[in-house]
């Protein structure tokens, strides 16, 4: 094992992990999706953000139940390590970081393309700047990357909280229940499920929070609560003020919002509001993914010097580069489409294993102290769970084709990898026993 000294510095404050909650699940991805699902919902959209919300709860309770009872910068990986056969865990760390780093480059990507319109910059160009600043940043220290997060956060919630006032003011000029289906709800809530996603990184910050049994759980909820309670009334101000129709044909529908309350020259508020937002996703996805590499690396799943933290600054430096490195790579690469569909098929794996795994860990090891559990259970049997696993199906099931595809070829590559890093791998036993090196 890695020598475990220097640790992690356990330097943020539950203000700033709930902060850091909110501003991975309010990405750029609210001022464009919110059109896209009002085309399936209709004047109801508000409705599909609450039933989306409903869904990510289940899941949202099996994590909190789980990161108080198991504390672990590994997070998904050590959770699924306790309930399933460890190439199983390994598929889901994999899959897990390989999504992280799919969705850093992804939204470095968005960033840039909202850049363009205050600097004449390429698309490329622009992601690659903001990954090397933010590898800069994190690199200098949690306590410094965590009053950035504070502070982008809060510039993101008050972006929102601006669409909300001056929106709601034409509550009633438009009706919220004229058009729209139960059918259109559920689609439009299987398109806005992504614009929570994220939550459940709040984990990662584990070794980084001096109380985690405590802090960890609640911050999850409450920025999932908050997060909520800022899509349905930006949904209602947003279909008050232009209208279901106009909102699900507008191309930047929250900016037509703006723009229609207070102006055209005011929409510029809305492409500041994205930048920061994706400025915040992007240095969030960074940190998780470099973090879970640090601890999988610490329970020998990959390579020992991955562990390593730097004594100057406390921080999983080696990680760090090596992620910010493939997101770079991938800018270079790959599509943005491609980037995302590999980011949601990583989303559906991880949900269905941490729901599988509290209700797992329930009959294997019911004795364990669980600061925090999911209500309701027959026996020993735990429901929500189940809600969640169910929930994780029904969304999966309009998951297209070259998603699909995107997710099975990382899963094989991470099996493959598998069998290369993890020191428990019968490969790597045997390589070890004949003397031909490590992976």
């Amino acid at each position: 094992m890695p020598d475990k000294t220097p640790a992690l510095s356990p330097s943020l404050s539950p203000l700033q992990v709930t902060a850091g909650g909110v501003g991975i699940i309010i990405g750029a991805g609210i001022y464009v999706l919110i059109g896209e699902a009002t085309a399936e919902a209709g004047s109801l959209v508000w409705a599909s953000f609450l039933l989306a919300a409903a869904l990510c709860v289940l899941t949202g309770l099996s994590y909190a139940e789980l990161s108080a009872a198991f504390p672990s910068v590994a997070s998904e990986y050590d959770y699924s390590r306790r309930a399933f056969p460890e190439w199983v865990a390994f598929l889901v760390g994999w899959v897990m970081i390989a999504g992280l780093i799919a969705a850093a480059a992804t939204v470095s990507l968005g960033f840039a393309q909202y850049a363009r319109e205050f600097v004449d910059i390429g698309l490329k160009p622009g992601a690659l700047l903001l990954l090397a600043g933010l590898l800069v940043l994190s690199a200098t220290g949690i306590r410094q990357a965590g009053l950035l997060i504070l502070v982008l956060s809060t510039i993101q919630v008050a972006g929102l909280l601006a669409v909300i006032a001056l929106g709601l003011p034409s509550l009633g000029d438009h009706s919220l229940t004229a058009s729209g289906s139960a059918g259109g709800v559920i689609g439009g809530a299987a398109l806005v499920f992504f614009a929570f996603i994220g939550f459940d990184e709040v984990i990662t910050l584990s070794e980084e929070t001096p109380d985690p049994v405590r802090t960890v759980p609640r911050a999850l909820l409450v920025a999932l609560g908050i997060s909520t309670v800022l899509y349905v009334f930006t949904a209602v101000a947003a279909v008050s003020t232009i209208g279901a129709d106009a909102l699900a044909n507008s191309e930047r529908p929250l900016a037509a919002v703006v723009a229609t309350a207070a102006g055209e020259r005011s929409g510029d508020i809305i492409a500041v509001a994205a930048l920061v937002s994706t400025t915040n996703t992007t240095l969030l996805a960074l940190t998780a993914a470099s973090r879970m590499t640090y601890g999988m690396a610490n329970q020998g799943a990959f390579p020992r010097w991955l562990g390593g933290v730097s004594r100057a600054t406390r921080v999983p430096l080696r990680s760090l580069l090596v992620v910010s490195a493939l997101a770079a790579g991938m800018v270079v690469v790959g599509e943005l489409g491609l980037l995302a569909q590999v980011t949601d098929f990583s989303v559906y794996l991880v949900f269905f294993a941490v729901n599988g795994a509290v209700i797992v860990l329930r009959f294997r090891q019911p004795a364990t102290s669980r600061p925090f559990r999911t209500p309701w259970a027959a026996g020993k049997l735990p429901l929500l769970p189940v809600g969640g696993i169910l929930s994780v199906f029904i969304l999966a099931s309009g998951i297209d084709l070259d998603a699909a595809l995107a997710g099975l070829l990382v899963c094989s590559l991470g099996l493959v990898a598998g069998l290369f890093f993890d020191a428990r791998s019968p490969l790597r036993a045997r390589r070890d026993r004949t003397g031909k090196g490590t992976a």
